[in-house]
């Protein structure tokens, strides 16, 4: 079985999406990104997918450069490309293309020493959404609020 451990999560991308499917893809880094990676020093707030001849690429994720590292420190915001499967990449195109889903960065973790990215199929939500959300997320919280004191 592989272990799983989380480096980053989107949080935002569940506030202003709606998450469809889940992906999971492998990330191209470099050494010291991968040093830099391990340290939890990434930030996924801001950062979208794109699929280009065929290849999807991670945009706008900030892996801040490592501390140790020399000359060999990559650019902190460079477009860095995942790794799926060709069938998958063309089938995400499709969608993309036609119904107007967005590819966002959900998490990045490592499964066993390999670092991966899960990446969501997202609609984007209306702002009327996002309150309907919050009202449902303050109701459950004073529901368990009652419960909590009603059990003292």
């Amino acid at each position: 079985m592989a272990s799983l451990k989380t480096i980053a999560q989107n949080k935002k991308a569940r506030h202003d999406y709606f998450v469809e499917e889940t992906y999971e893809a492998g990330i191209e880094l470099c050494g010291t990104e991968v040093k830099s990676v391990r340290g939890g020093r990434v930030n996924l707030k801001d950062s979208w997918c794109s699929i280009v001849d065929g290849e999807i690429f991670v945009n706008g994720m900030h892996i801040s450069p490592y501390e140790h590292g020399n000359i060999f420190n990559r650019d902190p915001m460079r477009v860095r490309r995942l790794l799926m499967h060709k069938k998958e990449i063309n089938r995400l195109y499709g969608l993309i293309k036609q119904t107007g889903y967005s590819l966002i960065p959900i998490s990045l973790y490592f499964k066993d020493s390999r670092v991966k990215l899960q990446v969501g199929l997202c609609k984007g939500k209306k702002l009327y959404d996002k309150r309907e959300d919050m009202a449902r997320r303050s109701a459950k919280r004073d529901i368990e609020r009652a419960i909590k004191e009603q059990n003292r």
